[in-house]
């Protein structure tokens, strides 16, 4: 069983596109392509189940037409309409290839003091200023200027951060 914690989403499926199966996939993440995946993981109906794809072929610089195995009417393709897509955390293993994305459900800690300030719950990168957004709805800056270490394994970021930055 695909356990929550092991992946991370990258994006949704949008309308199916054809009649032969192919469904539009919106993407925050191209690691898919980067990292030569066989395979994405659906979250149906709260479950997360891996559909591995036929071909796929992009569209933009966020949207790509899949066509998975076995999916190959545009009935079937309707079923996964709006399904969040997601990819193992572990196909990310290379730190540099690291996106903000990938650091969602990371706890981020305070260099100087050692404590964990909160976890990550998504990104805003809708201005040039990217901001990871905590649980309880604090904003920090994601700037690799401010990152001092990730540790994968541990789902952990630190960071030197700005004296008084959660007084604004």
């Amino acid at each position: 069983m695909i356990r929550k914690e092991d992946v991370y989403k990258i994006g949704k499926l949008g309308k199916a596109h054809g009649v032969k199966g192919e469904i539009s996939f919106m993407f925050d993440d191209d690691i898919f392509d980067r990292a030569d995946a066989d395979y994405l993981i659906l979250e149906v109906d709260g479950i997360l189940v891996p559909f591995f794809m036929e071909e796929y072929r992009f569209r933009s610089d966020s949207t790509a037409l899949v066509k998975f195995c076995d999916i190959d009417t545009l009935e079937r393709a309707k079923e996964l309409t709006n399904c969040d897509v997601f990819l193992p955390r572990d196909m990310n293993e290379d730190q540099e290839d690291i996106t903000w994305t990938f650091l969602v459900g990371f706890s981020i800690i305070d260099h100087d003091s050692q404590k964990t300030v909160g976890r990550i719950a998504s990104i805003d990168d809708s201005t040039i200023n990217i901001l990871f957004c905590l649980e309880d709805g604090q904003l920090i800056p994601a700037s690799e200027d401010l990152i001092t270490a990730i540790d994968q394994n541990k789902k952990t970021i630190t960071m030197a951060l700005p004296q008084g930055i959660f007084d604004i």
